[in-house]
């Protein structure tokens, strides 16, 4: 039986895909915009702040921009040693719960899938047959029947940016 098909794979590559221009393009809620006398090469530094919930937003849930959002499941995906923080999100009320992280760190794409799979391996999460979907190096993991990691990973001029999404049973991010 074959759990995560190529179109399922290339959507979650695609929508890691998405969170990672998100979280490169969408400036903090607050952040003060570039001076337009700034050239345009020169790096805007946003402001970590947690996002205001939104009407329909439930309670528990939250999202980041440049921190772990308060109440992320550190035990479940832990953050790479020398990594740095995009984004992440949270969303403890949803049954399966959602967690999504986005960060870069100074490594080797195969180190981040390496460090990734040893931290899920001995939570009990499976690796299911493949590694990439394209040119994205992207892994996914199961435990049980409904708990799922996509890992998704691009390299470019040494620095590998990682987006890891899981859905998980509500117990599994006490």
């Amino acid at each position: 039986m074959k759990v995560i098909g190529e179109r399922d794979r290339a959507m979650a590559v695609t929508a890691a895909v998405a969170l990672l221009v998100l979280a490169a393009c969408t400036p903090a809620p607050g952040a003060a915009a570039p001076a337009s006398s700034a050239p345009a090469a020169q790096p805007t530094v946003l402001a970590s702040t947690t996002a205001p919930p939104s009407p329909s937003a439930e309670p528990g849930t939250s999202a980041t921009v440049g921190a772990l959002v308060d109440g992320f499941p550190q035990k479940l995906l832990p953050l790479m040693p020398g990594a740095r923080v995009e984004s992440s999100s949270f969303d403890k009320t949803a049954a399966p719960a959602t967690i999504a992280l986005v960060g870069k760190v100074s490594a080797p794409k195969a180190g981040v899938v390496a460090f990734y799979s040893k931290k899920l391996e001995s939570q009990g999460f499976k690796a299911v047959p493949g590694d990439k979907v394209g040119s994205v190096s992207s892994k996914d993991f199961l435990r049980g029947s409904n708990e799922t990691v996509n890992l998704a990973v691009v390299e470019a001029s040494g620095v590998s940016t990682f987006t890891i999404g899981a859905n998980v049973a509500p117990e599994s991010v006490k």
